[in-house]
C-alpha cells in the first residue's frame, strides 16, 4: 500500500483536511497523518475532534473516518523518527492541508521544528510532490515572497480557492472541488467535482445566487 503524508496545521480550512483524508483512503492510499499543536486547537473548533493527544485522535479515527481508518497512522509532531522524516521510507506524497503562513515560513527557510515541517523538507530534498494548500487570505508580500520561493524550489501550491463554473450547490461541493485538484496532482483517478467540458451552460437548477452588479440592475 502507498503511503502519503498529511500534515495539519494551524489554518483555518480543517474540512479540507478531512475531505482529503476520505479521498486518499477511498483510493486506496496509506495515510500518514500529524497535526501541529495549532492544528489541534482548530481540528477541535472547526471539526469538533479531539486530537490533544495520539492517543484521543486515534480513538476518534473510526468515528470520523469509518472502516477505512484502519490505514492511518497518527504521528505526534515531535515524532522525529516517523518514516516520513527520512528520505528512504519512500513515501508517495506530502500534502499540508490546510498549511499556515507560519509553517510555509519555515518550510521555506529549511527549518524543521516538528514533523510535518520535516516531512515538507524531506519531500523536496527528495524531489518528491510537495503540496501545500494555503487558505491565508489577504496575502503579505512576505507570504508571497516564501509561496514563489517554494513553487520554484518545486513544491505544488494549490490555494483552498474552489472554482464556482461546476455551479456548486453546497461547502462540501466547493471543498470537493479543491480535493479533486489534490489529487489530480498525485495522479490519484476520482470523481470529485465536475471536470470542465468545455461547454458554456447555465445550472439545470438553482443554485449559489449570483452575485449583485454593482450599481444596481444593467
Amino acid at each position: 500500500m502507498q503511503r502519503t503524508f498529511v500534515g495539519i496545521t494551524g489554518a483555518s480550512g480543517h474540512a479540507y483536511a478531512e475531505a482529503l483524508v476520505r479521498a486518499l483512503l477511498e483510493a486506496g492510499q496509506g495515510v500518514d497523518l500529524c497535526v501541529t499543536s495549532g492544528g489541534v486547537k482548530v481540528l477541535r473548533h472547526e471539526l469538533g475532534l479531539d486530537g490533544s493527544s495520539v492517543e484521543s485522535l486515534r480513538r476518534a479515527l473510526p468515528g470520523w473516518l469509518g472502516e477505512r481508518a484502519a490505514a492511518v497512522r497518527v504521528f505526534p509532531p515531535e515524532a522525529v523518527e516517523a518514516p516520513a522524516s527520512s528520505g528512504t521510507a519512500l513515501v508517495r506524497a506530502v500534502i499540508l492541508c490546510p498549511c499556515s503562513m507560519g509553517t510555509l515560513a519555515r518550510v521555506a527557510a529549511g527549518f524543521s521544528s516538528n514533523l510535518v515541517e520535516r516531512a515538507a523538507d524531506v519531500a523536496l530534498k527528495e524531489g518528491r510532490t510537495l503540496v501545500l494548500v494555503p487558505r491565508e487570505t489577504p496575502l503579505s508580500a512576505l507570504h508571497l515572497e516564501n509561496l514563489l520561493k517554494l513553487a520554484r524550489l518545486g513544491a505544488v501550491i494549490l490555494p483552498a480557492a474552489p472554482g464556482f463554473y461546476h455551479h456548486p450547490r453546497s461547502v462540501a461541493d466547493l471543498v470537493q472541488h479543491v480535493v479533486g485538484k489534490v489529487l489530480d496532482r498525485l495522479g490519484i483517478a476520482h470523481e470529485r467535482g465536475a471536470r470542465w467540458s468545455g461547454q458554456l451552460e447555465p445550472p439545470g437548477e438553482p443554485g449559489i445566487e449570483p452575485p449583485a452588479r454593482v450599481g444596481g440592475e444593467a
